[in-house]
């Protein structure tokens, strides 16, 4: 399942190429047609991200001058596009090269779902026909941009005349009231990339009055929305914090600086669109043969290897249906 850092790189991808444009919307494998009918001829306003979830707000294609909704208090009557990409969900986009040269598609890379996929240099995009950003097209000035066929169960399809996006394989895709969206977000807690004035002490209250391991509470979304499981594993190596320490027993102190680390990290993702926790100082100069995760990660998926910090043996174990990975010299 993605983590927080990919939905809100993926809002600001939906709000570059579409917020401010009269989209045509479809839903090529039939599940979401009244929705997308909905959708259709809407202008679509800045995508917003909360967790894991995405919302992008839109009004009718008259409303030229309309006021972006809060997601912290959304409008009763607003009507929102919310998408939970879940386990397999992805958003596969596709245009012209001025669409697809976008930054924040990580040119060469192009946002697919979770992970940022690398493209070959001349590649086509998503084996679509489309040049790959960056990439000149000779016949782009005169001929204009054709959408290639849907590819697979697209759930929906945003198209302007310059690109589209395609979703398929969502958990949750639906079109929602603004009251619906804050029942949504409700039940969701601090997200460390918006980190509100509150959230630091919120964290902390949310994770001490538990008796869970806060290996589980980090990846409860009540508790903290976003961070998933690379996150959780790396936030509590870097503070030191044993993965099965029950919530209720961690210090105020360290869960301020896990909550500090998780906003460090996750802003590092959101910037790069991959993770990379490891400190430089930790990190292996040259990648280790057969131990290629040290030059990223100094914990996630190292099981067995040795610690880069104390030379234990990392470990993993199952927690809640999810794999493990902690230090148990650094972790105490």
């Amino acid at each position: 399942m993605p983590e927080g850092h990919s939905i809100h790189r993926l809002a600001l991808v939906l709000t570059e190429l579409f917020a401010g444009k009269v989209v045509r919307a479809s839903s090529p494998q039939g599940r979401f047609a009244a929705g997308a009918e909905i959708l259709d001829r809407a202008l679509i306003l800045p995508a917003q991200a909360w967790g894991k979830h995405l919302f992008v707000p839109f009004v009718p294609e008259d409303c030229a001058n309309a006021t972006v909704p809060s997601l912290t208090e959304p409008a009763p009557d607003s009507l929102w596009l919310h998408v939970h990409l879940g386990l397999y969900g992805r958003w596969v986009f596709n245009g012209d090269p001025d669409f697809l040269s976008s930054k924040l598609l990580g040119a060469p890379h192009i946002l697919i779902g979770e992970a940022v996929t690398e493209l070959p240099a001349a590649a086509d995009v998503a084996g679509t026909g489309c040049p790959a950003a960056g990439e000149s097209d000779p016949s782009a000035a005169s001929e204009p941009w054709r959408p290639p066929a849907p590819r697979g169960a697209v759930r929906l399809r945003l198209l302007t005349n310059r690109g589209s996006a395609d979703l398929s394989g969502p958990n949750q895709c639906a079109i929602k009231t603004g009251a619906e969206v804050a029942a949504v977000v409700g039940k969701l807690g601090p997200d460390p990339l918006r980190n509100a004035p509150g959230d630091h002490d919120l964290f902390i209250e949310l994770v001490r009055r538990r008796r869970s391991p806060v290996g589980a509470l980090v990846m409860d979304q009540s508790v903290a929305a976003g961070p998933g499981n690379i996150y959780r594993a790396e936030s509590l190596f870097r503070t030191g914090i044993h993965p099965y320490r029950m919530g209720a027993r961690v210090g105020a102190g360290r869960l301020a600086d896990l909550w500090d680390d998780l906003v460090v990290l996750m802003d590092d993702g959101l910037v790069r669109g991959t993770i990379h926790t490891v400190d430089p100082e930790l990190a292996p100069a040259e990648p280790l043969p057969g131990d290629p995760e040290a030059s990223r990660f100094a914990v996630y998926h190292r099981q067995g290897r040795a610690c880069l910090r104390c030379g234990a043996t990392v470990r993993e174990a199952d927690m809640q249906g999810r794999r493990l990975f902690w230090c148990p010299g650094c972790q105490r």
